[in-house]
């Protein structure tokens, strides 16, 4: 029987690993400890369980941490980490440091299967799901590593952010245990509204994600109305808008914060004008609590696409603002590195084509606009 990574494991699998040993449920919580809180990865120094507890770890379980193929750090402190998940696939995770909080964005898949017009992960395509342990393990290099370099024992991660690479809701199975583990005391203990999963619209899974693990969500909008998301945002075509928002709004029955952030990349020409802010405006006021991040686009040359300029986002900001929605521009962190938002790409042996499906045609621009009588009309 080959070893089990003990990474995969959420507080309550390894109790019932531990139980299968025969041992007590309180030295699967000791060992949790020993993992996540204190990073150790030889038994022999877990000093506080029995020593034929560790015998029997040797032979039957393994911690097994990514290896690190690069690490880059950007002129403004923001570290991005390229991980080797094997079968020639690599995935990227970025520390985010601030004054008021420390992010860590982690990704959930080798590539990804959405192809999002302007991400450049999506160009890359899909190679796999990573499991629990790799999605953990992101973390726990990224903590333990840190605060060697930084001479603390104090917790240096406040923030999660799923919005590496992948799709997190398409990966629901090793997501959960994953953000069981972030959210644990015994664990990382990092508060639900610290912890946040992005996805584009996978309209099943956030039901059931308000039921298993509800955490803060973030949802890539993009597109006021379906006829552009759905070229922007392929998902779209299987979960429209109008599905979209109702899930949102139900999902907030359970979430740890009472509003639903809508991400918004801006792409000159194609969703940033005046009209489309009034159409996301009538989209979401008095319907569905929310704020909008508004996110500078980081050009690609597959991707056709340009960034809008720096008035023209701070004019649809206003816009959304006085009609009295939050309103926040983000600040690009690690672009010198390739680490802001859309830029992952790490390494992936592509299973479906994308480079052949996603060419560069421009996206066609449809308004959609209202007459004084209520009609739509295009232009």
């Amino acid at each position: 029987m080959s070893a089990v990574n003990l990474l995969d494991f959420d507080l309550e699998g390894l109790a019932a690993f531990c139980e299968k040993l025969g041992e007590k449920r309180f030295r699967a919580t000791q060992l949790f400890r020993w993992i996540h809180q204190k990073g150790a990865t030889d038994f022999e120094q877990m000093s506080d369980l029995a020593k034929s507890l560790r015998g029997k770890l040797q032979g039957l379980a393994t911690l097994t941490p990514l290896k690190v193929i690069s690490e880059h750090v950007s002129s403004d402190g923001t570290i991005k980490w390229l991980f080797d998940v094997g079968g020639g696939n690599a995935v990227e995770s970025v520390y985010i440091p601030e004054d008021d909080r420390a992010t860590l964005c982690v990704s959930s898949q080798a590539g990804c299967a959405v192809g999002c017009r302007f991400c450049s992960t999506g160009h890359q395509g899909f190679s796999r799901n990573l499991t629990t342990g790799e999605i953990i393990a992101q973390l726990w290099f990224a903590e333990h590593s840190l605060r060697k370099r930084l001479g603390t024992s104090e917790r240096i991660i406040s923030n999660v952010v799923m919005m590496g690479m992948g799709e997190p809701l398409q990966n629901y199975n090793a997501l959960i245990p994953a953000l069981k583990i972030m959210l644990d005391d015994h664990g990382y203990g990092l508060s639900r509204r610290r912890v946040t999963v992005s996805t584009s619209g996978v309209v099943p899974m956030m039901e059931r994600l308000k039921v298993d693990c509800p955490v803060a969500l973030a949802v890539s909008l993009h597109a006021p109305n379906d006829a552009l998301r759905d070229e922007l945002v392929p998902l779209n075509r299987k979960y429209p808008i109008a599905e979209l928002l109702a899930a949102c709004k139900d999902y907030l029955e359970a979430a740890p914060r009472d509003f639903i952030t809508f991400e918004y990349c801006m792409l000159d020409g194609v969703n940033d004008t005046d009209e489309h802010a009034r159409q996301l405006i009538a989209l979401v006021k008095g319907k569905v609590p929310c704020k909008f991040n508004l996110i500078p686009f980081n050009p690609f040359p597959q991707s056709g696409l340009h960034r809008s300029k720096s008035d023209r986002v701070q004019a649809f900001a206003r816009l959304l603002a006085d009609a009295g929605i939050v309103t926040t521009v983000r600040k690009t962190r690690g672009d010198d590195i390739d680490a802001a938002c859309g830029q992952l790409a790490g390494e992936v042996q592509d299973r479906t084509n994308a480079s052949q499906r996603m060419t560069r045609q421009p996206v066609a621009v449809q308004i959609v606009r209202r007459d004084t009588d209520g009609r739509s009309t295009t232009g």
